[in-house]
């Protein structure tokens, strides 16, 4: 975990708070917001590149696991999203779509890093990566039609139109970089790890330019960014508690178990925000509830990621002692 990593939470957050600070300049202000979806499908291109997706063969090795985490990422969890939502923000429009949109699009990066430190199988990880991916740009439109369609704030020509401008746009790029480079295996890795750092440097940007035309927004509703922290660790400590049980049920071993509880918790809030910043554009808190999400979700996986290390070690300290 580089030093970038270590401090993306405070980077986050630090990004929060500059956003608001220059947006007291008028002309900041008003010209902010024309950079944001420029920056966010940069983000997007970088991170798709990263993601491996000649490994997707792999993840169909482990048909077990692979098949057991698509059911508990794009069939369980969506329905507790839209349970937790209904229950906690079904009087808020905005804070309800946005907590569904974050809940319903699994990570395809940051848990790799935390399932590395509580002892998790990343090579397992890796291989569902790009499954991971997909599976969510394809299904998150039909989500957000199921779950929030019957609101006035869905348009479905809107909707598709981001679908295609951030995340398939970039999407593609990917794919046709790595097919440049399909000859050249060793000047590919060296120009994916020379951009490795950039996806944050650009989420940064953009959320520094979403504050700044939006910060007081941010400001004039502090009450209702509240309402959301209730359902967020409601969601995190029910899947934590769900995912461990299914392993056991499944009798995977116990790092494999590991992966299977990162790959349920960790959300890919960047997909979801590019998509909510242009198919939302006249709901912008949707869109900040897409960036205060990150900011309670890395504290939570570092706590998970210790209490999975403490399970791991429990277990073997029993093994030893049986012996």
């Amino acid at each position: 975990m580089n030093l970038f990593e270590k401090l993306y939470t405070l980077i986050i957050f630090s990004a929060v708070v500059i956003g608001i600070g220059i947006g007291q300049v008028e002309l900041i202000r008003t010209n902010a917001e024309s950079f944001i979806v420029p920056l966010l499908v940069a983000m997007l291109y970088i991170t798709f590149l990263q993601v491996p997706m000649e490994e997707i063969k792999k993840s169909f090795r482990n048909i077990t696991f692979s098949s057991t985490s698509v059911i508990i990422n794009f069939a369980w969890t969506p329905i507790l999203a839209w349970l937790l939502a209904m229950v906690f923000l079904g009087d808020h429009t905005a804070l309800y779509i946005g907590f569904i949109m974050l809940m319903v699009t699994p990570c395809t990066d940051w848990y790799l890093i935390f399932t590395g430190i509580a002892k998790g199988n990343v090579a397992l990880s890796t291989a569902i990566l790009p499954l991971n991916l997909l599976l969510q740009v394809l299904l998150l439109p039909i989500y957000l039609l199921i779950f929030c369609g019957t609101t006035d704030v869905i348009e479905l020509r809107f909707l598709v139109e981001s679908i295609l401008i951030v995340l398939f746009i970039p999407l593609i790029l990917s794919f046709l970089t790595k097919w440049l480079f399909r000859n050249k295996q060793q000047s590919r890795e060296n120009f994916i790890s020379k951009l490795s750092l950039y996806p944050i440097i650009f989420l940064s940007l953009a959320i520094v330019a979403m504050f700044a035309s939006q910060g007081q927004l941010l400001l004039d509703n502090l009450d209702l960014m509240w309402k959301i922290i209730i359902p967020i660790l409601l969601f995190f400590i029910v899947n934590l508690f769900v995912s461990q049980k299914v392993g056991q049920l499944m009798r995977f071993p116990n790092s494999d178990r590991v992966s299977l509880s990162l790959t349920t918790l960790a959300r890919n809030s960047p997909i979801a925000l590019a998509i909510a910043v242009t198919a939302f554009p006249d709901q912008p808190l949707i869109a900040l509830v897409l960036v205060i999400g990150p900011l309670l979700e890395l504290p939570i996986l570092a706590i998970v990621t210790q209490f999975l290390l403490f399970i791991s070690n429990s277990k073997y300290k029993h093994k030893e002692s049986t012996h």
